[in-house]
């Protein structure tokens, strides 16, 4: 169809420069273009209308000569014919720069010139197309190898016979981009770059389908072209090359019959929409025309084969090269990555671009399904999701882009124009293909043999109005949602073409209530319509009552609305038993230790990096945690309103009903304990399903939100401060320990961190910018942390001079961690001048940082007169026995201030010894091993020493429980145990 959705959503293909600029004409010539367009309504309603016209003048090779005043009125027109040539071009070129809502939502737009890749395009005849209909075969279903390749502009050169070619008919399954071609076909010509053509004038069928009223054709040019009507006059008066493009035929219902449509050959007749097309293709209308003819295989046969010159195929990207070159050009335009990161996503960018490429060559599963252009948009859109999304609008999920990129493909579409029924395709799809992905998500399969198909597709089918509907689903959708696997093993097997697919659909096909038994279904049937016989019976009981006061008459009346409203109640055990799924399949407990789900969509587009896997190495087991977030999703209104477009309609009362059942299922298994992946999981889901008052109370039942070891990208980041947004409640404890977090995330999740009252950063590779951000955030009136740990990152000097400033005016952190964070005896020095201003810190570590004795002194003098500060951490650190016993001396002179330096204190071991060596246990996967190890040794060294020195058993006891801990240590550390 030729429709905004259509021709502005599905993916444009490719460079047209090879088209040719010019042909050659007459000497003398001059060419003049006109181009014109409705004024378009709402991205997604109304059909986009363009004409484009290119007049030639007078030759020179004319025998007679016009007279002066009919070659005055000539100069005359054309002057007209010049002014409305640039009106249009201007109007057109505005127009079609417009990109569809998914492209703004999505990414950054780009115009057709930017990114556009030639699709195959594929010469065919009627004798392959009539043949009968292949079976559900992996053989049938595999893409044959395109031999006839065809340009899109020699379309109409003269055909094997050397007769030209007046008629084509271009076809193509649904997501081949036959609206894309045509529109990129229009804007050549527009632009000067298709000069074959002096007339252009492109119609959507599905817009004449609306109207049976009578028209002329030249009537019907003006009315969706109006610029034209200084041109039309002379259409099959002059020897105008005009071209008449008729985008989507299977919207319109021809009879070829004489008995049916009648000879017309006046331009100036008015008859249907259809007649004209009829005569327009019979050449009986306006024989010197050309047609091209966009349309769907099944709908091919439509046309008799002796109105058409030429059949063409459009193959998508059957070559791989034409996959990575449309990669390579939309991943790389300067707009991809965002406004904030020039510099650094430039780099990000190309590497996607080459681990996208190696996913390709591996021959992976992502190939076949890039051989609809516009899975390609998809993988694109879903990889700006994943990698430039720095801030989260509430209309941008993944539910969101996988419904819009239906719409794109699927918007107005009906399955056969021809059927009573008139079904929505996507709403077929839902039913049809929805089962066959609920059935694999319950027994964890994605390939499908042959049996299984046709066990959804064909068991049930009983009239003949059912086969043909499912003939036409084979010819024109299945290859959009199943292509043959290529698993080696599982070549006789189907998959859905993207993994996250078959989800999605299943989430569809369980919302949308259409998994019920059979006693459900005809429940639902005879209750609505004893519900509305029984407003009709009201109305005549209500008035025999009157002329006979019959008592029965009430009875029977309340006995017909009982049905309906027991029905109704076990509607409302169908919402339960949605929510009950929903939560069986988000908290399923052998997911638990997964990658979360937005790693799991990534891996898929761009693979996993190393070993590839042996084919006869067992599988891993499938895991559909995207299946219940996909089913939060599509309840959120604006899913559900695109969905309604697409003819599945979800009710405010079921989503209402469905969402008030999750508070009983969801929020109570969601207050158990999560691993971070599952919790990520569980906010990514809160995220998708856009209800703020559900999500509010979500989340005040989570005190504790650990995260650590979750790779946090700027997505996920939104994510958390988004979910975390919608209440303003305490947190006891954020751990974000091991996240790749950095600047630009802790800035995004600014108002999160405020809230936490025990806050872990540990091993983010934090260095001073990210301390700025720490700063601002602890001298905020606001902060309540109580607890921050920022070991093991490399803050530096600067890093401190911050975090001195930040502990000078807060007023609400009690313990503050920076173990091994490269503070050196500058930035201990920077601290040790800033605590004496604060009045809350109780406990500062500031162990493996390199102190001299000086700056470890200096510290521990200060700490010595601070009001609250009771515990300083200082092992690890180039402290010397002189130093330490400085130290000693110093904490004897005050008790409660307790400098942990080693693990002895005088004669005596540590009271803290197990906590010291419990810290180098946990960070020596992440500190410097040989150093760890000499530390490890004086410690020994130092026991040892404090043992002899020692008379108390009970004492010496200790020293040597200590000491075996530590050489057991140092066993393990140098047999690389540890």
């Amino acid at each position: 169809m030729f429709r905004a959705t259509q021709c502005q959503s599905c993916l444009p293909w490719g460079s047209w420069a090879q088209l040719r600029r010019s042909l050659p004409g007459s000497r003398g010539t001059r060419d003049v273009y006109l181009c014109a367009a409705s004024v378009p309504g709402e991205l997604g309603s109304v059909p986009v209308r363009l004409g484009c016209v290119r007049f030639q003048g007078g030759s020179q090779g004319h025998s007679v000569q016009p007279s002066s005043s009919r070659h005055g009125l000539n100069q005359l027109r054309n002057v007209a014919s010049s002014d409305a040539i640039k009106k249009h071009q201007k109007s057109l070129s505005a127009w079609f720069s417009n990109q569809p809502n998914e492209e703004r939502q999505f990414g950054p737009s780009f115009s057709m010139d930017a990114v556009h890749v030639d699709p195959v395009i594929r010469e065919s005849s009627l004798e392959e197309i009539l043949k009968p209909s292949p079976d559900l075969t992996i053989q049938n279903q595999l893409q044959q190898p395109c031999s006839q390749v065809i340009s899109l502009q020699n379309l109409f050169d003269v055909d094997a016979c050397g007769r030209q070619v007046k008629n084509v008919v271009l076809y193509g399954t649904v997501g081949t981009g036959k609206s894309t071609l045509i529109k990129k076909m229009v804007v050549d010509w527009c632009h000067g770059r298709l000069p074959r053509f002096e007339l252009v004038i492109p119609f959507s069928c599905e817009d004449l389908s609306q109207s049976h009223a009578p028209i002329s054709l030249r009537r019907l040019i003006t009315k969706k072209y109006q610029h034209l009507r200084d041109v039309v006059p002379i259409l099959g008066a002059s020897n105008l090359k005009v071209l008449f493009i008729l985008n989507g035929l299977e919207r319109l219902n021809l009879d070829f019959r004489l008995a049916g449509t009648e000879l017309c050959c006046d331009p100036n007749e008015p008859v249907p929409p259809s007649a004209i097309v009829v005569n327009l293709l019979r050449k009986y209308l306006l024989p010197e025309a050309s047609i091209i003819v966009t349309t769907r295989p099944s709908a091919v046969r439509r046309i008799p084969g002796k109105y058409v010159g030429r059949y063409a195929e459009i193959c998508g990207f059957s070559d791989t090269n034409l996959q990575k070159l449309y990669f390579q050009m939309r991943l790389s335009q300067p707009g991809c990555s965002g406004e904030d990161s020039v510099g650094s996503s430039s780099g990000e960018q190309e590497n996607l671009v080459e681990m996208l490429s190696r996913n390709l060559e591996r021959h992976n599963q992502i190939a076949a399904a890039c051989f609809l252009p516009s899975y390609c948009w998809l993988v694109c859109t879903t990889l700006h999701f994943l990698y430039f999304t720095r801030t989260v609008p509430p209309s941008q999920t993944l539910t969101g882009i996988y419904t819009s990129f239906l719409r794109l493909n699927f918007s107005g579409e009906v399955l056969d124009s021809t059927d009573s029924t008139n079904i929505s395709m996507m709403k077929y799809v839902a039913k049809m293909v929805g089962k066959l992905a609920y059935k694999g998500v319950m027994s964890r399969k994605t390939c499908f043999s042959e049996d299984d198909l046709q066990q959804c597709f064909e068991v049930e089918m009983k009239t003949e109005s059912e086969l043909n509907l499912l003939e036409v689903f084979r010819s024109d959708v299945f290859r959009f949602f199943l292509t043959p696997c290529v698993q080696p093993g599982k070549e006789h097997t189907f998959v859905f073409t993207i993994p996250a697919m078959q989800e999605y659909l299943a989430a569809l096909y369980v919302v949308l209530g259409e998994k019920k038994t059979l006693a459900q279904r005809v429940g639902k049937e005879l209750s609505e319509v004893i519900g509305k016989v029984s407003e009709d019976v009201a109305v005549v009981l209500s008035i025999i009552s009157k002329v006979l006061p019959l008592r029965f008459l009430p009875v029977l009346f309340n006995l017909l609305k009982i049905f309906p409203r027991y029905f109704s109640r076990l509607s409302g055990k169908d919402r339960d038993a949605i929510a009950h799924t929903m939560a069986e399949e988000l908290f399923k407990e052998e997911d638990y230790y997964n990658d979360d789900v937005l790693d799991q969509i990534n891996s898929s587009i761009l693979g996993v990096e190393g070993p590839m896997r042996h084919p006869d190495e067992a599988p891993d087991d499938e895991v559909f945690e995207l299946f219940p977030i996909f089913m939060g999703g599509i309840l959120s209104r604006r899913n559900r309103a695109i969905l309604e477009q697409l003819g599945c309609s979800i009710k405010n009362l079921a989503a209402f009903e469905i969402a008030k059942a999750m508070k009983k299922t969801v929020i109570r298994n969601s207050r158990k304990g999560l691993p971070p992946s599952e919790l990520m999981d569980y906010l990514f889901f809160l995220h998708e399903f856009q209800n703020e008052r559900f999500t509010a109370e979500a989340i005040r039942s989570l005190r504790a939100v650990n995260l650590s070891s979750i790779k946090m990208t700027p997505l996920k980041c939104s994510i958390l401060a988004s979910v975390m947004g919608t209440t303003c409640h305490e947190v006891e404890e954020l751990n974000l320990t091991s996240c790749n977090l950095d600047t630009s995330s802790l800035r995004t999740l600014f108002p999160v961190l405020l809230r936490c009252k025990a806050l872990h950063l540990q091993l983010n590779s934090l260095g001073s910018d990210a301390c700025k951000e720490i700063r601002d955030l602890l001298l905020h009136d606001k902060c309540v942390v109580s607890n921050l740990r920022l070991a093991n990152n490399p803050l530096g000097e600067q890093g401190a001079q911050y975090l001195a400033e930040a502990l000078a005016g807060n007023r609400s952190l009690t313990h503050l961690s920076l173990l091994h964070t490269a503070l050196g005896d500058r930035g201990a020095e920077v601290i040790a001048q800033h605590l004496a201003e604060n009045q809350h810190l109780q406990e500062l570590n500031l162990g493996y940082n390199s102190l001299t004795d000086t700056s470890a002194l200096r510290v521990v003098e200060v700490a010595k007169k601070h009001a609250t500060l009771d515990k300083v951490h200082l092992y690890f650190n180039d402290i010397s026995e002189d130093g330490k016993r400085a130290l000693h001396s110093l904490r004897m002179d005050r008790d409660g201030v307790r400098a942990l330096v080693f693990l002895t204190a005088g004669t005596d071991v540590s009271d803290y010894w197990s906590n010291i060596l419990n810290v180098v246990q946990r960070n020596l996967p992440f500190w410097d091993r040989e150093r760890v190890r000499q530390h490890l040794a004086l410690i020994l060294q130092d026991l040892e020493s404090s043992r002899r020195q020692t008379a108390n058993p009970w004492r010496k006891a200790k020293f040597l429980r200590v000491e075996s801990e530590v050489k057991k240590m140092l066993g393990k550390l140098q047999h690389g145990s540890l």
